[in-house]
C-alpha cells in the first residue's frame, strides 16, 4: 500500500525520548502520513509524560514490553514505529534487533533512533524500505540495516537459564526487576539463573546484598537494565500543586523494592510506606507528582538508579543500621499492614508505629 493518509502506530521506550523532545516532534512529523495512535509502557515513561503535560497525546499501557506493545498495535495500525534514545548506535540496534525478536512477524515495523541518530527497517516490504530512507533523508539520520539477533532468555541441558546484556557500558549499575544486583566492568554481561536462583553473573562485580533481595527470579521474563532509569531531566520544574490532596486520605500502601509498581501499588493512597534506598527516592520522586508523601525506611544503601529525585513535602525517611532496612520493613508489613498491601491509617499514626518497631536499630529521622 502507498504509505499516505494510512494508520499509524507509534512504540515509545523509555523516558528519554520525551524528555530531550524528540517523541513530540517525531509524533508530529509521523502525522504527515495519517492518522497516529501513540503508546507507551513503563512506569519512568509515565512520569516522563507527565512531567511534558503529554498525557493526553500518548496513551499509557503500563508494565508493558515493547515487543508486546507492538503486537497490541498489529490490529488497528498499517505500520509501526519503534521510537527510541539509546545510549550509543551500537546499543540501539541491539534493542532494535531484540524488540523485533520477541514482537515477531506483523505489520512493517521501523525503528528510529534519536541516540545513535538512525532508522532501520526491522520488518516489511520494498515500499516500507522507500518509506524508511525518505524519513532518513527528511529527519537527517542515517539508514542502517537491523542487527542481526540471536537467542535470549535461552534454557540449556542443566535447567540454567542465562540473558545476555550487549553494548554495556563499564561503570553502570545492573538490576533485575528493579533490583540492583552489580555494576558492569565489561561490555558484555552474562546473567545465570537455576530455578528461580541468580547463581552467575559475568562481566560485572556483584552485589551480593542486592541478590538476597531478590526471591525467586523468572530470567526470561525479567526486566533487565543497565544503566539508570531515567538517563535524561524532565524539561522545566514540575508543579504537583493541583494534584496535592492535604492528606485527608487515610489510606497507606505498602511498598517493598518495587518502585517501577508504584503507579499500581499507591493508587488512591494518602502515604506510602516504601523499603530501599532506591526503592524510597524512585518511589518518592514518582509519587510527588501525585501529591502523596512517602514514609521511607532505608539504611544508607543507596545505588542512584536515578538522579535528581525529590520527595513530597511532609514525607519522612527513617534510617537504620546498615542491613536492617529490610528487617524493620518486614517487620512493618507484618505487625501493622499485617500481610496486606494497604490499610487505613493517619500518617501521624503510622510514623509512631515504624519508629516503634525500628526501635534500637533506628539511627535518624529525616523530615522532608
Amino acid at each position: 500500500m502507498q504509505y499516505g493518509n494510512c494508520r499509524i502506530g507509534v512504540v515509545l521506550h523509555g523516558p528519554e525520548t520525551i524528555d530531550g523532545g524528540c517523541a513530540l516532534k517525531l509524533i508530529r512529523h509521523l502525522q504527515r502520513l495519517g492518522k497516529v495512535t501513540a503508546v507507551l509502557g513503563g512506569t519512568m515513561g509515565r512520569v516522563a509524560l507527565m512531567d511534558a503535560g503529554l498525557q493526553d497525546t500518548v496513551r499509557i499501557s503500563p508494565r508493558r514490553r515493547p515487543s508486546q506493545s507492538i503486537q497490541d498495535l498489529e490490529e488497528s495500525s498499517d505500520i509501526i514505529f519503534l521510537l527510541n534514545l539509546a545510549k550509543s548506535r551500537e546499543s540501539g540496534l541491539f534493542f532494535g534487533a531484540m524488540v523485533a525478536r520477541g514482537a515477531g512477524e506483523g505489520r512493517p515495523l521501523i525503528q528510529i533512533d534519536c541516540g545513535g541518530r538512525f532508522i532501520s527497517l526491522l520488518r516489511g516490504d520494498e515500499e516500507a524500505a522507500i518509506l524508511a530512507g525518505r524519513l532518513a533523508f527528511e529527519l537527517g539520520l542515517d539508514l542502517i540495516r537491523p542487527r542481526p539477533m540471536g537467542e535470549t532468555g535461552k534454557e540449556d541441558e542443566r535447567g540454567i537459564i542465562s540473558r545476555t546484556l550487549n553494548a554495556v557500558c563499564p561503570g553502570e549499575l545492573i538490576s533485575v526487576n528493579g533490583t540492583v544486583i552489580g555494576r558492569a566492568v565489561e561490555s558484555r554481561v552474562e546473567i545465570e539463573a537455576e530455578r528461580g536462583r541468580i547463581v552467575d553473573i559475568k562481566g560485572a562485580a556483584v552485589k551480593r546484598h542486592g541478590l538476597e533481595k531478590l526471591d525467586c527470579v523468572d530470567l526470561k521474563r525479567a526486566i533487565i537494565r543497565s544503566g539508570s532509569i531515567r538517563r535524561t531531566a524532565a524539561p522545566g520544574a514540575r508543579d504537583a500543586a493541583e494534584r496535592i490532596n492535604a492528606h485527608k486520605n487515610y489510606v497507606a500502601a505498602f511498598i517493598d523494592h518495587s518502585a517501577e509498581d508504584v503507579f499500581e501499588a499507591a493508587q488512591g493512597a494518602g502515604v506510602a510506606v516504601t523499603v530501599g534506598d532506591d526503592t524510597t527516592a524512585i518511589a518518592g520522586d514518582i509519587l510527588s507528582r501525585l501529591g502523596t508523601i512517602v514514609m521511607g525506611i532505608v539504611d544508607g544503601d543507596l545505588d542512584r538508579l536515578a538522579e535528581g529525585t525529590s520527595m513530597m513535602q511532609g514525607s519522612i525517611i527513617f534510617r537504620v543500621e546498615p542491613g536492617h532496612d529490610d528487617v524493620v520493613g518486614r517487620e512493618v508489613k507484618d505487625r501493622v499492614f499485617q500481610g496486606k498491601k494497604r490499610i487505613r491509617v493517619t500518617p501521624a499514626e503510622l510514623a509512631e508505629k515504624i519508629k516503634a518497631i525500628a526501635g534500637s536499630h533506628l539511627l535518624q529521622i529525616e523530615q522532608v
